[in-house]
């Protein structure tokens, strides 16, 4: 973990959020900026910098994300509609903060590709 990890500080309660989800894995939180009505971050509460980062010793922390990530997709109306899961790596991809991330989105219509 590092102490200048903004999602870091938010898996310890150090910095406010509205969330949905925690258990000893992950945190669950409402998006400050959605880009949707749904707008969910999924963020693991050890620090891993991006998907880049991700091993093979990461896999139950990965079914973990996903699992919860179906799970507020359903809490939140979306799962029969559908919705998006999004997690960018590196700035040229739009990744903002250094701390793997999946973006559950939905509520509304996307295009493909994204852009």
């Amino acid at each position: 973990m590092r102490n200048d990890c903004l999602f870091c500080g938010i898996a310890d309660g150090d910095i406010p959020s509205t969330q949905v989800h925690a258990d000893e894995l992950v945190v669950a939180f409402r998006d400050i900026a959605p880009k949707a009505p749904v707008h969910v971050l999924v963020i693991p509460r050890e620090h891993v910098a991006s998907a880049a980062h991700v091993t093979v010793d990461n896999g139950a922390l990965l079914a973990r994300m996903f699992t919860v990530a179906s799970q507020v997709a359903r809490a939140d109306g979306v799962a029969e509609s559908g919705y998006r899961l999004v997690s960018n790596v590196g700035a040229d991809a739009g990744q903002s903060v250094g701390h793997l991330h999946l973006h559950v989105m939905g509520g509304r219509l996307f295009s493909w590709p994204p852009g």
